[in-house]
């Protein structure tokens, strides 16, 4: 490739640049799904995201000589992680380039720079900004559309990073349930179970007139329930406002389930309508003209079938009791109930073989692999 420079985005017209380049990249990928640019802007306002509040975001486009882009990156410090492990990490995210090491060197060098003048040691990534966000690079899955909310990258990209020097840190993983792979009467049995030896446990879904108060009992056990969790990083109180705000628009209460004991919520579940289906129609990332009502026509026509369990937590008081079983069982019922059938739960940590033992044992597939990596800057 010819002569590449790498410079520091510090207009709103470069800041339009570093958004619009993926829609070229990606824009003969059948599987790739178009983010709203009205939501890729708003991540990327400090103004609007709450990740601001305690973190910072540097952004960089690299260019060869004839002033064409050929990649782009973020170089992230994450307050809330140091605060919590005080490890001298730092971040890299939205990371796209050309198959082309000597661009990727250029753009990992020139972020790990600014990392170290922040005093960071290592950087990890990619996140979007944060593992509370877009997270992971898909290393294996590129033959199907991600559901929402989860990252699509070019296959090449892992190479890139080890080239570069990353090695890998932790794998993730998605895993998909559907009534012809669930073992229903199992799952049901056990739940039988689970309620007979605690009479105390009732199910219920969201109230939505009670929904800012819902939505804090949500982060209150996931936060519970994850945070001896690799790589867990608790959410500010604007940023579970900021989440609960986004969410509202899309929720469909019978798709939110909690479990409480005696009254008190001790479980949960949150699904999402995978809009996915939806957004791979608008291609340009645009809502106006056509963009919008391809959205609200799929929505009242009920076009999508599928969901996205980006969130389930149990309290780590009520580990080992069964909860989760009965979680899952109550949401595939419900989801039946509203059309929908397929469900991705997703991420799950490679570390976690709770989880993924309970997953693989009631029927469900391990799907995508995503990983993150890190290396030092020192």
């Amino acid at each position: 490739m010819a002569a590449v420079s790498v410079f520091r985005v510090n207009s709103s017209s470069a800041r339009r640049a570093f958004i619009s380049y993926v829609y070229r990249l990606y824009q003969s990928d059948q599987f790739w799904i178009p983010p709203l640019r009205l939501d890729a802007a708003r991540v990327l306002n400090p103004k609007k995201n709450a990740f601001f509040e305690h973190g910072q975001i540097e952004l960089f486009l690299a260019k060869d000589k004839s002033g064409l882009i050929v990649g782009r990156i973020a170089a992230i410090v994450n307050g809330m992680h140091l605060k919590k492990y005080d490890d001298g990490v730092g971040f890299f995210g939205f990371f796209e380039c050309e198959d082309d090491s000597n661009v990727a060197q250029l753009l990992f060098e020139t972020a790990s720079d600014w990392l170290r003048k922040q005093d960071l040691r290592a950087m990890r990534g990619p996140v979007n900004p944060s593992l509370n966000d877009t997270a992971g690079l898909l290393v294996d899955g590129f033959e199907r559309r991600p559901a929402i909310l989860m990252p699509y990258h070019k296959p090449y990209y892992e190479r890139l990073l080890l080239e570069v020097g990353f090695e890998r840190v932790m794998t993730m993983w998605s895993y998909y349930a559907h009534p012809r792979l669930i073992n229903e009467e199992r799952l049901n049995r056990g739940a039988k179970i689970v309620l007979g030896r605690n009479p105390n446990f009732t199910i219920r879904i969201i109230d939505m007139d009670d929904w800012e108060n819902e939505v804090r009992i949500m982060l209150d056990i996931f936060n519970d329930a994850w945070s001896e969790n690799w790589g867990h990083v608790p959410m500010t109180k604007r940023e579970v406002q900021q989440l609960a705000d986004e969410m509202r628009m899309i929720v469909i209460p019978e798709l939110f389930n909690f479990v409480e004991d005696d009254g008190e919520p001790i479980g949960f579940s949150a699904s999402l309508p995978d809009l996915n289906y939806i957004f791979s129609t608008i291609r340009n990332g645009r809502l106006f003209p056509t963009g919008g009502l391809k959205l609200l026509l799929g929505m009242k026509l009920k076009l999508v079938r599928e969901t996205r369990m980006p969130l389930m937590g149990v309290k780590k008081s009520h580990h080992g009791k069964g909860v989760d079983a009965l979680i899952v069982a109550d949401m595939l019922k419900r989801h039946r109930s509203i059309g929908m059938q397929g469900c991705e739960m997703s991420w799950v940590l490679d570390s976690n073989n709770r989880m993924k033992n309970f997953l693989t044992s009631m029927g469900a597939v391990k799907e995508n692999e995503y990983a993150l990596y890190e290396k030092s800057i020192q």
